[in-house]
């Protein structure tokens, strides 16, 4: 079995600014060659976290390494790292041929062939300025910039929050095709509060909320240990699994659970597969039952 290696590493990674933590007790793992999905809903750390594995923002608490290497804003580090913010960082009345020559100034490896193939095999106007292009154009022409530099990881920070769906839909498809083409030599980190997207590219995914890691692994192996039992009313306990989200009516109970062990039968439950998107929003509702709970615990 071939060891797999993971391209971020961060142990109780926490950004703190006055007594207000944006992110806290974050321990997380991104295997080499995947796609993983950040997501949460706005103001969850997302934005945060991309920040201190870029090296834009110096942690608080905890550490973290990306491409065995402690994050830093130095020639050497970002070398390896493509970062996109949500604002795409395009000059306006550049085009996109200006953009690919003034990148090929600025950066040490830098293939303009391939951002110059990618934008004409998109048909986008490679001397049109970027402001007459479309959202979608753009977006495009952002991705095309950051892939030409050859990262080793490429970090995407809400890249699709402001397109249209078929726009976000070719945004999607023409990354994952980049990711494949690069036979698991690019890993890729992007945040979005889209669960759609996850379905659609991801092959890992990290659930931040209420600034806190809720959930970091492998979307094959969260479909395999997370079910969702349906039943008479009754006590949510149990060594055969950790309930993640519990809600009630006077006679029935709804839980999604994760399982502690390998194959789950009670007759008790109906027992049923979740989809990833009613996963996440478990997790989510998970950090929001931890807020009022200490809400109304500080009200004592």
């Amino acid at each position: 079995m071939s060891t797999v290696h993971n391209a971020v590493q961060t142990d109780q990674l926490g950004k703190r600014y006055g007594s207000f933590w944006a992110l806290r007790d974050c321990s997380i793992n991104v295997p080499e060659g995947s796609i993983s999905a950040l997501v949460g809903p706005n103001g969850a750390g997302k934005t945060t976290l991309l920040k201190l594995l870029v090296g834009l923002n110096v942690p608080s608490a905890g550490s973290g390494t990306v491409l065995g290497r402690t994050p830093e804003q130095k020639a050497e580090f970002l070398a390896d790292i493509g970062y996109l913010a949500q604002e795409v960082p395009l000059y306006r009345q550049f085009s996109a041929a200006a953009h690919i020559a003034m990148g090929a100034r600025l950066n040490g490896r830098w293939d303009a062939a391939y951002a110059t193939q990618r934008l004409n095999d998109l048909h986008i106007p490679l001397e049109r300025p970027v402001a007459k292009l479309s959202g979608g154009q753009r977006a495009q022409v952002a991705l095309a910039l950051a892939l030409a530099k050859r990262p080793r990881l490429l970090l995407l920070d809400e890249p699709v929050a402001a397109l249209d769906p078929l726009a976000r839909v070719e945004f999607l498809s023409s990354l994952a095709q980049a990711v494949a083409e690069a036979e698991g030599s690019l890993t890729v980190v992007m945040s979005s509060h889209l669960l759609a997207d996850l379905e659609r590219v991801a092959d890992h995914v990290i659930i931040l909320a209420e600034s806190k890691t809720q959930l970091c692994d492998g979307i094959d192996h969260v479909l395999q240990t997370h079910r969702l039992l349906v039943g008479a009313r009754r006590e949510e306990k149990s060594d055969a699994y950790t309930v993640v989200q519990a809600t009630h009516t006077e006679r029935q109970s709804t839980l999604m659970v994760r399982l502690n062990q390998p194959h789950f039968k009670d007759p008790h439950w109906q027992v049923h597969e979740p989809n990833i998107e009613e996963i996440v929003l478990a997790y989510m509702g998970q950090g929001q039952l931890e807020r009022e709970m200490l809400v109304k615990g500080g009200a004592r």
